[in-house]
């Protein structure tokens, strides 16, 4: 793509706006096919029955928006020219999500049935992810497992490491930060995924939380994880103007899943892995009303929330799906600014 235009190289800012740009009109420009190639193949989403009952009448609204969003950023991202070792790790953590949500989504749809595959089997295969990106993160990419806390200092988490020889070639295998890995692509890839319940909600905290990302890429000089980010970013906004209020399109598991990992990966190769807990706080919210819910009525009986994640406790009060999702956004661009602010004022003092 940026060989087509001269000179482009010198201007790093114009690349990531043109990125940005380029993925929002493809995606805004394929998704009305794809659109209709779903509902000619009748693919839906299935409703939770115990759900909201407004949402009742979302009932076989296509599903698997996903699919497309992660085809255009790999195409965009891949044109682009600008393709390093950090970002391959990101789009492998993309897609390779990506490819799990499909066939949980694949799963809801031959059924007919809101639950895919078993939440076992999703763990096991996002546990293998994890650990695969966290490999060729520390033995690829060179990646430090030292993990760095605002204004305190670092942890090593490679204290504890085994070398393993497989197939004449020697892997390292930092087993505190593999633990870590595991912990932040799982959990973000599943929090992403317990967000995508009102229409552009899980899309548009996507691209406020990547844009935060792109620009915290851009300062460590990472252009080319700052040209995934900001084509993801873009990718999420074309499918906004169809998944908006009333959703034309859901993503699915294929987008959330993939999606969320995507984001986990961009904390690591950035090392702001700690920074992940602010800039995509909203998504520690979604998870901590869940398990806030769980908890409480596993113990007393009672619960703290009208319903969870927390979007639905606001939707059965009374808020509308798009004051939710706007005031949502609100908050998630509050926290990754904060996380950008606090990453730029550390990185200064350091």
């Amino acid at each position: 793509m940026f060989s087509l235009i001269p000179d482009i190289a010198r201007y790093p800012t114009y690349q990531l706006f043109l990125v940005a740009v380029v993925a929002l009109v493809l995606a805004g420009s394929l998704f009305p096919l794809w659109i209709r190639l779903l509902r000619f193949r009748s693919i839906g989403q299935q409703v939770r029955a115990d759900g909201p009952q407004g949402h009742l009448v979302k009932q076989g609204t296509p599903t698997m928006g996903g699919v497309l969003i992660l085809l255009v950023v790999a195409g965009v991202y891949l044109s682009t020219g600008e393709v390093g070792r950090l970002g391959v790790i990101v789009l492998l953590a993309l897609l390779s999500c990506g490819i799990l949500g499909f066939i949980d989504d694949y799963a809801k749809v031959v059924h007919e049935r809101s639950l895919g595959l078993r939440p076992r089997a999703k763990l096991l295969w996002q546990g293998v992810i994890a650990s695969a990106v966290c490999l060729l993160a520390v033995n690829w990419a060179h990646i430090d497992t030292h993990v760095l806390v605002p204004f305190l200092g670092e942890l090593d988490l490679g204290v504890v490491t085994s070398q393993l020889e497989i197939g004449g070639f020697s892997i390292t295998v930092p087993w505190l930060y593999v633990a870590l890995v595991w912990v932040m692509v799982t959990g973000e890839s599943n929090a992403v995924n317990l967000t995508d319940g009102l229409d552009g909600l899980a899309a548009g905290t996507v691209m406020i939380v990547t844009l935060a990302y792109a620009g915290i890429a851009f300062r460590q000089d990472h252009l080319e994880v700052a040209l995934l980010a900001s084509s993801i970013a873009g990718a999420c906004l074309g499918f906004l103007w169809y998944n908006s209020y009333p959703a034309d399109i859901f993503m699915g598991d294929t987008g959330s899943l993939g999606l969320g990992a995507a984001i986990a990966a961009l904390a690591i190769v950035t090392k702001t892995e700690l920074l992940l807990l602010l800039i995509g706080g909203i998504y520690l919210v979604e998870t901590l009303s869940v398990v806030l819910q769980v908890l409480s009525f596993k113990l007393t009986g009672k619960r703290v929330f009208r319903m969870a994640p927390i979007h639905h406790h606001f939707e059965m009060k009374g808020w509308s799906e798009t004051k939710v999702m706007v005031r949502f956004w609100i908050v998630t661009g509050i926290m990754a600014g904060a996380g950008f602010a606090l990453y730029f004022v550390s990185s200064v003092g350091s």
